[in-house]
């Protein structure tokens, strides 16, 4: 199994979960996603621990919307393809929880307010790993490791 990208969580707020990312072993940005839930709340729930292959998801309405904002980069959302009882699950631009939707935000810095994490220049740290994550998963199979 050939892994690409570990999202290691490092802190929790009251509706945030922030984690350091990794690209082959190199600190790329910093990510954010909801919490952790006994039961599962669709859009409010972080991806469980786990591997998971990456895959290009080129359909949808947010695919054309990045493709749009980024075409001489974008190839498709990077989707997080296989985790038991969530789909569509992307990496994609946000600062907030609120902005996840169960999917994994990206940025280059955070700030702590009122009881949640969010992130800082997201566009920036979004330009930074997708052409890197791309070219990765353009020369074989790639997989994220989402660990504590």
């Amino acid at each position: 199994m050939k892994f690409g990208l570990k999202v290691i969580r490092i802190r929790q707020g009251n509706n945030s979960t922030l984690s350091e990312i990794y690209l082959d072993g190199q600190f790329i940005c910093y990510g954010l996603e909801d919490i952790p839930r006994e039961k599962k709340i669709p859009g409010s729930t972080c991806i469980p621990l786990g591997t998971y292959r990456l895959g290009f998801n080129r359909d949808g309405g947010m695919n054309g919307n990045y493709y749009d904002r980024y075409p001489k980069m974008h190839r498709g959302m990077i989707e997080i393809k296989d985790i038991p009882g969530f789909s569509y699950v992307y990496i994609h631009i946000g600062n907030t929880h609120k902005e996840t939707a169960g999917c994994l935000l990206v940025g280059t810095q955070y700030v702590f307010q009122q009881g949640d994490y969010r992130l800082v220049q997201s566009i920036t740290a979004y330009k930074k790993l997708y052409p890197l994550l791309a070219e990765f998963m353009a020369a074989g199979n790639v997989f994220i490791e989402v660990t504590e």
